[in-house]
């Protein structure tokens, strides 16, 4: 069993009551794949969004989506505005090594977080027998 806390992967999370196929495409254009593009029971339409590449650590994997977000032409920056989630979640892998385990994100990237409009979560995977990803 891997028992090292480690960063896996950053998500960029939206919800739109506003269908986000445009959106989709910009972002897979620019090398951001979805995970899932749907209109659930709710009426509203969720995506998923992950970078090809996964980094160490999720600056840069967040500063590549919000390349694209900023780069968004009008119609697209106003259909991101629909959006009631426009979350970036940051995923971590956590075990007992090392003692103390810690990442950061930079002003200058809360900055553009800001300006987009969007927020963070973490998300925690625990460390047990049968559910212990890859490194």
């Amino acid at each position: 069993m891997n028992s090292t806390i480690h960063y896996l992967n950053t998500d960029l999370d939206l919800i739109s009551p506003s269908d986000l196929k445009e959106l989709v495409k910009a972002f897979e254009a620019a090398g951001t794949s979805s995970l899932h593009v749907t209109r659930e029971d709710d009426g509203l339409w969720h995506a998923t969004f992950e970078t090809d590449q996964q980094y160490a650590e999720p600056e840069p994997n967040i500063s590549e989506m919000l390349t694209t977000i900023e780069s968004l032409s009008e119609p697209l920056l106003n259909l991101w505005s629909t959006c009631t989630r426009r979350e970036f979640n940051i995923g971590y892998h956590c075990g007992i090594d090392p003692w103390a385990f810690n990442q950061g994100i930079s002003a200058a990237l809360l900055r553009r977080l800001t300006n987009a409009g969007a927020s963070i979560r973490f998300t925690l995977y625990p460390a047990r027998s049968g559910n212990i990803p890859p490194n």
